[in-house]
């Protein structure tokens, strides 16, 4: 056998977290060193294509850039270099732990067997997994090595669990992308910013900027509860706050049997035995109850399923029931083999949250242990032949019946959430049947609570899914929004703060509450809030977060966009100064004017279709970029007689050019006086700061794209200080 091959080298992994070169969204960039393994493809590794595609089947599903299904293996069986072949392993682990992701890249550099590999990547973190787990794969299939998938899949999966959103969150999320609406993640859990700036809004799973403090106390307690309820005309059960196991008694016969025993304050149903008629068992009962909550209810027990209604914003969108969990006995096994053989089993049961049953842990959950003693039972215990045993009367809410609710339910659900003052809701019910009238079936509300969970109606055990995020989306959102803020993106390799500057300063005279990220600093409004290069990522993400902004401007160059990606996924004017910096970007291996091209052509990228993306007429590879935007194309250039400026009026379009020292606003025939850049540039060069007619043309050229006015840029130019304050 020939000797084994050495690891294929990660040189350097770097996270870029916005719009790139590569994509317009978030992925994970390493650099490869094959060493050796340049010099053998995948056909020259002998049995190596056997090897992988039967460790990783689903590789017969990848396109690759043949762009049908086998279109990876036609690469493998012809030959393809190891980069290519870690980016599918990498993407297909990343699939089979339940993060889909369809996009990856690599690409030769200009060192021998050196390569930038690229995936899709939402989160670091699970990127980073599935890199060194695909890394590990790899190796082992060309050295003809054991490796464990499932274990490799499984750590990837467990990172997801750890690291990426919860699913609940991830549909919120996703419905906002289906509408355009960007979204900011605030922490390493559930909370994400919808929206930039002033127009954004928050989500903690569900549970939102609008959901009241106060209701939330309110649900919380559930004698204030049912004491609301009662009094706005929703059917609740009868109940009272008890102190100890004999008041318990005594307010159960008050009440009549069956009685419920539950906490005044838990959730999820913890602590909650139903259907009880002997003292002994409400004794037990109260001491459970006890251990979830700081005071313990005793209510008349309803007869019928559990119901679990979702209500957003007022209405009613989800339904789910739920099912008494059972198990026969075989006079075999006891009851908790039973439950791990019978009901543990079931595929839809798990501990996380992307399984809409949990699974039963009946050892340590005290009123499943009550129940079972309730029959003569207990967990060690062996049940007879036939013997239908009750495990767990309430939980498994997850059967779909959204489409079965009859009105009058719908009016009393949503009644109590407004009752209470929850914008999202989750409102158990009980009743024989959610298709006829409460009154008809004596059901009744049990509880109302805050930040219900989503997945019993995103991934029901049985029944139809329900477009949830959607509802809390629409919600938060009206039909016009898109909590989008206008964003400026300015990429120059000189004088972009210049241009930054002035820009925020029209804007600001324009109305705008501006925040400012270029390399004289951070600036909210005319303050200067940190001395610091701002023309970074970093810098600009946080003025997306700040809810006094309602416009950023924001720099960066060819080299931050390498680094970082842009700030934000979409802008409203995007700016192109020039092809300048090649030189100073060889750490990122960019060398011609073609590469570079393709590190600018970001900026116009993310233009959205309402935008305006301006770029200077005085470079040619520059004017190549107008075909590349989504929006309007707002050309400049000094010289009026520029030969791509003329054509670019003869068609309609809007160009800036300069006249006599004044800024041209023009479109088609006709032509504006916009600034005065002579004086401007007088008064930069007093200040004693450099800068050039073509740098702030540029600026004007913007100010025009956002639609001010070119009154307003004349006095904006005439008002602006070239000098910082210290």
């Amino acid at each position: 056998m020939s000797s084994r091959h050495d690891d294929i080298k990660l040189l350097r992994v770097n996270y870029l977290r916005g719009p790139n070169m590569w994509t317009y969204r978030p992925v994970l960039e390493t650099w490869l060193d094959l060493g050796a393994l340049e010099d053998h493809p995948s056909n020259k590794l002998p049995g190596f294509t056997e090897r992988l595609t039967t460790a990783l089947p689903a590789l017969a599903e990848h396109h690759c850039g043949v762009g049908e299904r086998g279109g990876f293996l036609q690469r493998l069986n012809e030959g393809t270099w190891m980069g290519h072949v870690l980016e599918h392993v990498v993407i297909e682990l990343l699939n089979l732990a339940g993060m889909p992701t369809g996009f990856g890249q690599t690409r030769s550099t200009s060192q021998h067997g050196v390569y930038r590999m690229v995936f899709r990547a939402r989160d670091e973190q699970v990127a980073r997994q599935a890199l060194a787990e695909g890394h590990g794969l790899l190796m082992a299939q060309i050295n003809a090595e054991a490796f464990d998938v499932l274990a490799a899949v499984e750590r990837v999966r467990d990172k997801v669990d750890d690291c990426y959103l919860g699913p609940s969150t991830a549909a919120i999320v996703a419905a906002a992308t289906d509408r355009r609406i960007p979204h900011i993640r605030l922490n390493d859990g559930n909370l994400v910013q919808l929206g930039h700036g002033a127009r954004q809004r928050r989500i903690w799973t569900a549970e939102t900027d609008m959901t009241s403090a106060i209701a939330e106390g309110i649900a919380r307690d559930k004698d204030l509860t049912k004491d609301l309820l009662k009094a706005v005309g929703v059917p609740v059960p009868s109940g009272s706050v008890v102190k100890d196991a004999d008041e318990a008694w005594a307010a159960a016969e008050d009440l009549g049997l069956p009685v419920v025993v539950k906490p005044s304050d838990g959730n999820h149903g913890r602590g909650v035995t139903l259907d009880l008629s002997k003292r002994e068992d409400i004794a037990a009962a109260f001491e459970v109850a006890a251990r979830h909550g700081s005071e313990v209810l005793v209510e008349r027990y309803i007869r019928g399923n559990e119901h679990r209604l979702l209500v957003v914003g007022g209405q009613v969108v989800a339904a789910a029931r739920g099912d008494e969990a059972w198990v026969t006995g075989d006079g075999k096994h006891t009851v908790l083999e039973l439950v791990e053989l019978q009901i543990n089993s079931d595929p839809r049961r798990g501990t996380t949250e992307e399984f809409p049953l949990n699974r039963l842990n009946i050892a340590n959950d005290g009123v499943i242990l009550l129940d079972l003693q309730r029959q003569g039972l207990g967990v060690d215990k062996v049940a007879a032949a036939g013997q239908r045993v009750l495990i767990q009367r309430n939980g498994n809410v997850a059967i779909d019946c959204t489409d079965e609710m009859h009105p009058d339910v719908a009016f009393h659900i949503s009644l109590a959430a407004r009752t209470i003052g929850l914008d999202i809701a989750g409102v158990d019910l009980v009743t024989s049947d959610i298709s006829k009238p409460l009154h008809e079936t004596g059901g009744a509300i049990v509880e109302v609570n805050a930040g219900p969970g989503l997945l019993m109606h995103l991934k029901p055990a049985a029944g139809n899914p329900q477009p949830v995020g959607q509802a809390i989306i629409d919600h938060l959102f009206a039909a016009e929004e898109n909590g989008r803020i206008p964003i400026v993106g300015i990429t120059s390799s000189s004088g972009g703060n210049n241009i930054a500057r002035l820009v925020a300063w029209l804007m600001h005279l324009n109305g705008r509450h501006v925040g400012l990220s270029c390399s004289d600093g951070l600036f909210l409004g005319n303050r200067r809030v940190e001395h610091k290069r701002g023309a970074r990522w970093e810098a600009a993400h946080r003025l997306l977060m700040n809810r006094g902004v309602d416009a950023v401007v924001a720099e960066s160059n060819s080299h931050s966009i390498l680094q970082d990606g842009l700030a934000y996924d979409r802008c409203t004017v995007g700016l192109v100064t020039d092809m300048g910096g090649l030189g100073q970007l060889d750490d990122h291996d960019i060398r011609t004017e073609d590469q570079l091209f393709k590190v600018l052509r970001t900026q116009i990228d993310v233009v959205l279709s309402d935008g305006v993306a301006v770029l200077n007429a005085a470079e040619p590879r520059l004017v190549e970029m107008a075909e590349l935007s989504d929006g309007e194309v707002l050309l400049y250039a000094l010289d009026e007689q520029n030969v791509a400026l003329a054509e670019h009026r003869a068609k309609g379009g809007r160009a800036v050019f300069l006249q006599g020292g004044v800024a041209m606003l023009a479109q088609g025939a006709s032509e504006t006086p916009g600034a005065n850049l002579d004086s401007l540039l007088k008064r930069f060069a007093a200040a004693g700061i450099k800068t050039d007619a073509a740098t702030l043309l540029a600026a004007v050229a913007t100010g025009w794209a956002l639609n001010i006015s070119p009154e307003l840029i004349s006095a904006g130019a005439d008002t602006f200080v070239p000098a910082l304050n210290h």
